[in-house]
C-alpha cells in the first residue's frame, strides 16, 4: 500500500506508525515550549529538560532541531486539515466550507466561534517564521508539509466547480493561490502581534476582507 506521507516527510510517517513514546514526548515538549516562549524558547536543551530524556534519545529520533521543527510544522498542518474538514462537514455548500476555513485561518483561530487559546499566537508566530525559513531552505519539504491543507482547498474548489457555484479553473493552482494569500496575511498579523497588542476586531475585519477577496476571484 502506498505511503500516506511524501518521501520528504518519512520521519513523520515513522513516528506515526511506530508509536515511539520518546518521539511523541519530544514533539509534545516542542509544542509546549513554542506556546510558552515562541521559537526562541525551543532549544534541544529545553526539550530534553522538559522531557527528562537523554541527549541520545533526541538524536535517535531527530537529526537536528531543524528536523524536529519540520515534523512539528508538518503535523500542525496535517491536524489543521483534519480539524477544518470536520468543522465544515455539516455545510453542504463548497463555497460556505471554503469561507469558514479561509476566514478561520486568517483569523488565527481554530473555530470562528472561539478565540485563540492562550499561547497559540506565540506558537503560530513561531510556525510562521518556520514557514518563511522552509520556503527558502527546504522548499520540497515545505510543499510536502502543506499537502493536506492544499488538498482540502482543491477538493472544495473542485466540488464548487462541479455544482456551478465557482468558476471553472485549475483547482490545484487556485488552492495554492488562496493559501498563499491567506497564509501571507496571517503571517504578517501574527508577527506584528509579537511586538504589539493584538486587536481582535481588526483581525476579524481583515479575515472577512480576505475571504471577500477570494470569493470575488473564484466565484461566478
Amino acid at each position: 500500500m502506498a505511503s500516506a506521507f511524501p518521501p520528504q516527510l518519512q520521519k513523520l510517517e515513522f513516528i506515526a506508525a511506530s508509536g515511539d513514546s520518546r518521539a511523541r514526548q519530544l514533539i509534545e515538549a516542542a509544542y509546549e515550549l513554542l506556546d510558552e516562549g515562541g521559537l526562541e524558547g525551543l532549544t534541544i536543551r529545553a526539550v530534553l529538560a522538559r522531557t527528562g530524556l537523554a541527549r541520545r534519545a533526541f538524536y535517535d529520533n531527530f537529526a537536528s532541531k531543524d528536523e524536529l521543527m519540520l515534523v512539528v510544522f508538518a503535523e500542525t498542518i496535517r491536524l489543521a486539515a483534519q480539524h477544518y474538514r470536520s468543522l465544515v462537514a455539516t455545510h453542504a455548500s463548497p463555497r460556505a466550507r471554503l469561507a469558514i476555513i479561509v476566514t478561520s485561518i486568517a483569523l488565527g483561530a481554530a473555530d470562528l466561534g472561539q478565540p485563540a487559546y492562550p499561547g497559540s499566537d506565540r506558537r503560530s508566530a513561531a510556525l510562521s517564521r518556520e514557514h518563511l525559513r522552509l520556503a527558502e531552505s527546504r522548499p520540497d519539504e515545505l510543499q510536502a508539509a502543506l499537502a493536506p491543507l492544499l488538498a482540502l482547498f482543491a477538493e472544495l474548489l473542485r466540488a464548487g466547480m462541479a455544482t456551478g457555484e465557482l468558476r471553472p479553473g485549475d483547482p490545484e493552482l487556485l488552492a495554492m493561490l488562496i493559501y498563499n494569500l491567506v497564509s501571507t496575511t496571517a503571517h504578517a498579523e501574527l508577527l506584528a502581534a509579537e511586538t504589539g497588542t493584538p486587536d481582535p476586531a481588526r483581525r476579524l475585519l481583515l479575515a472577512q476582507e480576505v475571504w471577500a477577496f477570494c470569493e470575488r476571484a473564484i466565484g461566478r
